[in-house]
């Protein structure tokens, strides 16, 4: 007699590691080589901005049930150490939690741009970069190459390249990009991943903050484990980047890091980045074990999470 014989996703049978969370990770900023400057005036400007708006997210939070006082709310900010390295890292943490405080605002945790490609050993991008599943247009000829040969990701239907007409041929007929599931009109967005070689990869921003979101959202594990988690900043700051861990906790009692919903105060200049952010994760597929995790814990919270990824992270997009 044949036994019987159960067939199981490998994710399914691999235990995985839960993550503390909070109910809300605001993201207090993006700080840049030109934001570092005599006098820090740009970085004055940012937060007096950001202030009433991640005044006003905690409040509304608070006022949601089953919140209230208990609502777990975090902040964090991000460093670009990826594209430009700049300053001592000491003095820059330095500079810009005391900024902060002079308006009232607490950074609980700041990251590292360089982070989101690899940390603790474990490269990031590359582990996002494989949950990739293409959305193809509807009549797909399998002609275009996938996401991870070309290193570019689209919603839709790209223009067909117009090539050369051969003679005594009528020149083909201009056809527009197509959004999918478009709503009476498209906007087809075409995001680059990643520049270089698949051996020598330059990520793109776009892609850094999809990792970077999904890092805040807890839902990254590498064989079943946390892929990066926060470390305390105790003791003298390192003299270099690579030094520093990915992610600092900077609040000894700040609230947990990851959160089941995101929300960035941002600089216009950043929303057509989070347009690709949006859309790149609209076509990232998570670990089930760990959404089935993350779904039944807030559930259990009492917490009506949206399923879909991009629906859990919020923007206030401020004038700069």
């Amino acid at each position: 007699m044949i036994p019987n014989v159960v067939f199981e996703e490998a994710d399914a049978q691999r235990s995985v590691e839960s993550v503390p969370l909070s109910h809300l990770s605001i993201e207090l900023g993006h700080f840049y080589a030109e934001d570092f400057g005599p006098g820090n005036d740009q970085l004055q400007r940012h937060f007096d901005r950001v202030a009433p708006w991640a005044a006003q997210a905690r409040t509304a939070l608070q006022a949601q049930l089953p919140f209230g006082s208990r609502a777990r709310v975090s902040t964090c900010f991000l460093i670009d150490d990826y594209f430009n390295r700049f300053g001592e890292p000491g003095e820059v943490i330095d500079v810009l939690t005391r900024t902060a405080g002079q308006h009232g605002l607490t950074i609980d945790y700041i990251a590292r741009e360089a982070a989101c490609a690899q940390a603790d050993g474990v490269p990031l991008a590359k582990l996002v970069e494989g949950r990739l599943v293409a959305d193809p247009p509807p009549n797909t000829t399998g002609g275009r190459p996938p996401a991870t040969e070309s290193g570019w990701l689209c919603n839709g239907e790209r223009t067909p390249g117009q090539g050369s007409t051969p003679a005594m041929k009528a020149p083909a007929t201009w056809r527009p990009p197509a959004e999918n599931g478009a709503n009476l009109h498209s906007i087809f967005v075409d995001v680059q991943l990643w520049s270089g070689t698949d051996t020598d990869r330059i990520w793109s921003c776009s892609f850094l903050a999809s990792v970077w979101q999904l890092i805040r959202l807890g839902l990254l594990r590498h064989q079943g484990e946390v892929a990066v988690r926060p470390y305390r900043l105790d003791g003298p700051v390192p003299g270099d980047w690579d030094e520093l861990p990915a992610i600092m906790q900077i609040n000894p009692k700040a609230a947990p890091f990851s959160a089941y919903r995101t929300m960035s105060v941002l600089q216009p200049r950043f929303l057509s980045v989070e347009l690709a952010v949006r859309t790149i994760l609209s076509q990232v597929s998570i670990d089930l074990g760990v959404m089935e995790q993350v779904a039944k814990r807030s559930r259990n919270e009492g917490i009506d999470l949206p399923d879909e990824l991009i629906n859990r992270i919020g923007y206030v997009f401020m004038n700069s």
